[in-house]
């Protein structure tokens, strides 16, 4: 069996402690399972400019091109907030997405039954609730160009960034998002503003183009403002979602909360052969780091996408999920997820929690 590579980029914060979490669960996959995946670190973000002056170094991104899958921690925090925002660690992400076409973002937001009861939310609104999310990752506001901050002739700053979408970036997200909609109750809806922006009135017309070649898929659109208050309403009415950069960046998060704790959500970035990223929604949480509080389940659960969508290791993947599910079931909880009788643990604790479930 050849054996594939992991580039492993930890980051900021509490990056490098729930990445170590999930590489003990890869550890013991490959001793008692035959995992053949081997691994290398690199720098990025924080504590790639702090090491090389470049949030994203030439060897990072050589070293993830090489490699068949990556896993990321987490980037920034309040010590680069002063530097120029072209330089800032969160430059080093949007560059990696880039540079390896990761296009396609996949936000899972699964509650577990053990945990309906953390969900801000009733639990008969949110329990059973299964959403994927297809987040378009390369192109949108946060790509688009001009951007920046000028002065007007009255002396007033003023900043701007443009919201641009091909479409062909508009095309081949939606085919994802459709391919994903069949492997599943065959639901797709669109999120756009096409009321009031052409660009996403552009979306609307390719996303309805591509649903031709689905007819087996019901294609619904809604605008992101409905969808942000449907979420909370009655989350279950929606399967797959598929939306811009943007919107899947907040509606994403948003739908974190639906299932207890952003420290619960996995996401997976692909290009248009597979190959992915791999790593929590949640950011750095520089206020936690070093204290053995952060909830490395989403990194975990991270691990398990790769398995199943780059590695093509579904056994293994489903194995991880189920361990993480029997911890649940014993009550062992991080902070972010405690409730009353249960038992709090550390994230180290957690992670041997992790791997002793496997």
């Amino acid at each position: 069996m050849t054996t594939k590579k992991m580039l492993v980029l930890p980051g900021d914060g509490i990056g490098p402690a729930i990445v170590a979490q999930a590489l003990k669960v890869c550890r013991a996959l490959r001793d008692r399972d035959g995992l053949c995946l081997d691994y290398e670190e690199g720098l990025i973000g924080g504590a790639a400019i702090d090491a090389t002056g470049d949030p994203l170094p030439e060897a990072t991104l050589s070293a993830a091109r090489a490699a068949d899958v990556v896993l990321l921690g987490a980037v920034g925090g309040p010590k680069w907030e002063p530097l120029d925002i072209s330089v800032r660690p969160e430059r080093g992400l949007l560059r990696i997405r880039a540079g390896l076409e990761l296009f396609a973002n996949l936000r899972p937001a699964i509650l577990y039954p053990q945990l309906a009861a953390a969900s801000t939310l009733k639990p008969e609104v949110v329990a059973g609730l299964d959403i994927m999310i297809v987040r378009e990752l390369t192109g949108g506001i946060y790509f688009g160009e001009p951007r920046g901050v000028r002065r007007l002739a009255s002396g007033e700053r003023q900043g701007y960034n443009t919201e641009v979408y091909s479409e062909g970036e508009i095309r081949r997200v939606a085919h994802t998002a459709f391919e994903l909609a069949l492997k599943r109750s065959r639901r797709l809806c669109s999120i756009d503003k096409a009321n009031v922006l052409e660009c996403t009135e552009l979306w609307r017309n390719v996303v309805e183009e591509v649903g031709c070649e689905y007819p087996q898929v019901a294609l619904s659109h809604m605008y992101v403002d409905n969808c942000a208050m449907q979420l909370v309403r009655a989350p279950k009415q929606f399967d797959v979602i598929v939306t811009n950069n943007m919107f899947g960046d907040i509606l994403s998060d948003l739908a974190s909360m639906l299932t207890g704790s952003i420290g619960m959500l996995p996401s997976a970035s692909l290009d248009e052969q597979g190959k992915g990223m791999y790593e929590p929604i949640h950011g750095s949480a520089p206020d936690i780091a070093g204290r053995d509080l952060a909830n490395p389940i989403a990194t975990v659960l991270s691990l398990a996408m790769a398995l199943r969508y780059t590695l093509n290791e579904p056994g293994l993947a489903a194995r991880v999920e189920q361990a993480v599910g029997r911890v649940l079931d014993q009550g062992l909880r991080t902070a972010d997820i405690m409730s009353d009788g249960m038992r709090k643990l550390g994230t180290e604790a957690m992670g041997d929690a992790i791997v002793a479930a496997l």
